[in-house]
């Protein structure tokens, strides 16, 4: 490390929660939606699918304060529900539900912060299992060891599917937006930070896709766009993130400046192959910021925000599942059709229920509307090779 090589970056801790709220999943994983006077399926991750425990055979729906009987099905898992409407002295019509890990606060209130800061965390949003798959899949944590498989990670385990179709980041990337029409620009991909040596080549200050403002490649979005969010990041943290570890380093709220990261801190286009051995990091200072976050945790930002890879300085490798979302009419970073069909025809798709499908389909199948009809986009291998003649 070279003198001036510091970290002293504000840690801004989301601590993991005491409690998590209910969800109720359909065997089509729809959700129990209630909004006062009925009792539907949705795919809508907002406030009326909110449900808390109220007694030990009771639910309470959050937003409206409705409680409702628990009555249990012919499967153990399962439930249904017994809601009596004022309007109507019979119980509403009911489904059969699951009981599954819910957020630990209400989705408006997630999106409250992310409208006005420009990021937000939903701290262990994803359950147990899902974690641990994400493990497996990244080789850390519980399976560091294990040799990693870098293509097509959503068709190696269903955790993967699980986490790209996750419906309140889904839900708050849209509101955010203000489009119910986004798309991943790239597929889900793994990205492990092992040990520094000091030495290692490290990641300058940027923005994400598509503005790419500060890495110097082609088709940077031109500043400013304003009201306008062409992305919004969605970061998972499969590990731990520490600030020792190598959680992201981020400036809070320069999204709002909408303009690309100063040079003197270190762009991207900057930190190039062996150029942090002569010049060191960039900047780590007290105007930066990280965010620690318990694995299972996914943080949204907007595409806008300044930031850059962390440096991981223990032991144990880090791992992240991103994602870089943008409206369906923004031109994408990567082609994402090899992974989808990859992913269509594994296991991990035969684990997925219908509305994961049907969202993964939605994120990754890239189409356009012409004369004939619906065309789905795809990479056109014999052009791409021409091109390099």
């Amino acid at each position: 490390m070279l003198d001036g090589d510091i970290f002293e970056e504000r840690a801004v801790v989301v601590k993991r929660p005491l409690r998590y709220l209910t969800l109720l999943e359909s065997a089509d994983g729809r959700f129990a939606s209630f909004d006062g006077d009925q009792l539907i399926c949705t795919s809508d991750a907002d406030d009326s699918i909110v449900w808390d425990q109220h007694s030990s055979d009771e639910l309470i729906h959050v937003a409206t304060g409705t409680v409702a009987k628990k009555i249990s099905s012919s499967s153990s898992s399962k439930i249904t529900l017994s809601i009596p409407l004022q309007s109507d002295p019979e119980p509403s019509p009911s489904f059969e539900f699951k009981e599954i890990h819910g957020p630990a606060e209400m989705p408006s209130v997630y999106l409250k912060r992310l409208k006005e800061n420009g990021w937000v965390c939903l701290p262990c949003i994803l359950d147990p299992n899902t974690v641990e798959g994400l493990e497996l899949v990244a080789c850390t944590d519980r399976y560091e060891g294990r040799t990693r498989v870098r293509a097509h990670a959503i068709a190696q385990h269903v955790a993967v599917a699980k986490t790209a179709a996750e419906p309140l980041s889904l839900w708050l990337i849209r509101q955010y937006m203000g489009i119910p029409d986004i798309r991943l620009s790239h597929a889900p991909a793994m990205a492990v930070l092992h040990k520094d040596d000091g030495q290692r080549d490290v990641q300058g200050w940027h923005s994400d896709f598509p503005y790419h403002w500060g890495t110097g490649v082609r088709g940077q979005v031109p500043t400013p766009t304003r009201e306008t969010v062409l992305g919004v990041q969605r970061n998972v943290c499969v590990s731990d993130f520490t600030k020792e570890r190598g959680a992201t380093a981020f400036k809070l709220g320069s999204h709002a400046l909408d303009e690309p990261p100063p040079k003197e801190w270190g762009q991207a286009q900057t930190y190039r192959r062996g150029y942090r051995a002569q010049h060191g990091l960039p900047y780590t200072g007290p105007d930066a910021d990280v965010v620690e976050a318990p694995g299972g945790s996914i943080i949204l930002y907007d595409s806008r925000t300044w930031h850059r890879a962390g440096v991981n300085r223990t032991d144990k490798p880090r791992a992240a599942m991103l994602q870089a979302m943008t409206p369906m009419y923004v031109f994408p970073k990567n082609d994402t059709s090899v992974a989808f069909k990859a992913y269509r025809e594994s296991e991990a798709f035969a684990q997925s229920n219908e509305r994961e499908r049907m969202e993964i389909q939605q994120l990754m199948v890239h189409e356009f509307t012409g004369p004939g009809g619906e065309f789905a986009i795809g990479p056109d291998q014999e052009l791409t090779e021409s091109l390099r003649t």
